[in-house]
């Protein structure tokens, strides 16, 4: 019986320490746990990446206008009818297909007799009206030519009004994607230069987020705080910037 007393008593003080034991290897393996979390928290550097890249506008449109002014809107608009032959001429014979030409409706304003101080009377003293073109097209280079050559009508005797042409890349959402992870490329070399110098290295990205993205003029230096979208320019910068946080490894 002494024996068996004492195996009993000898198993009961073998199972408190392991008891004991495994308490302190959970809680030392619990805080250590909890010191990763904190550092996983707390120890991150943030950086900004950026992309540039210059493009060609692959697209354009360019509006244009002519009028006719006439006592009578029957005559004005009778005018204004064989100038839009003749334009319509002029433009198919420097290139531009019929399914790139949109045709405005006819605008038409009242012409007023004015007093000698400048002030409308109710007399009416004329008409005038007005046919807007615009011009779709993916051949920029022969738009943009016709664009600048257009002032040859006036010489055909059309009030003919040439408008800025506008630019635009149809490939943007494309190059959007392309641009943004070049960005976040830059952001994790830039990350890695500041951690070596402070004897540490990055881990894993916390959080990225789309910063500014700007297309701008190719000698421009504007900048918004909402993004710039130019369509003045043939040749355009594009610049995208990301704010990006990765975790510090020792």
């Amino acid at each position: 019986m002494e024996g068996i007393k004492v195996l009993r008593s000898t198993q009961i003080i073998i199972l408190g320490v392991c008891f004991v034991v495994a308490t302190i290897v959970s809680t030392v393996i619990f805080s250590q746990g909890l010191i990763k979390i904190k550092k996983f928290s707390s120890e991150v550097i943030k950086v900004t990446g950026s992309a540039e890249k210059n493009i060609v506008s692959d697209y354009m449109v360019w509006t244009s206008s002519f009028s006719r002014k006439d006592l009578k809107m029957v005559d004005a608009f009778s005018k204004l009818k064989e100038d839009l032959v003749t334009v319509k001429e002029y433009l198919s014979n420097n290139g531009v297909k019929q399914e790139e030409l949109i045709i405005y409706p006819v605008a038409t304003e009242v012409l007023y007799k004015k007093t000698e101080k400048g002030t409308n009377t109710n007399e009416i003293e004329g008409y005038r009206l007005t046919q807007g073109l615009e011009i779709r097209s993916k051949d920029v280079t022969k738009t943009t030519d016709i664009s600048r050559c257009s002032t040859e009508l006036i010489e055909k005797g059309i009030e003919f009004m040439s408008y800025a042409p506008e630019y635009f890349y149809t490939k943007l959402p494309q190059l959007k994607l392309e641009m943004l992870a070049e960005a976040t490329s830059n952001a994790k070399k830039r990350a890695e230069q500041m951690a070596v110098s402070t004897g540490n290295k990055i881990g894993v990205m916390r959080s990225a987020r789309m910063g500014v993205f700007q297309i701008t003029p190719v000698n421009s230096y504007d900048i918004s705080d909402y993004g710039y979208n130019d369509t003045s320019s043939l040749e355009k910068k594009v610049n995208a910037v990301v704010n990006v946080e990765f975790s510090i490894s020792e």
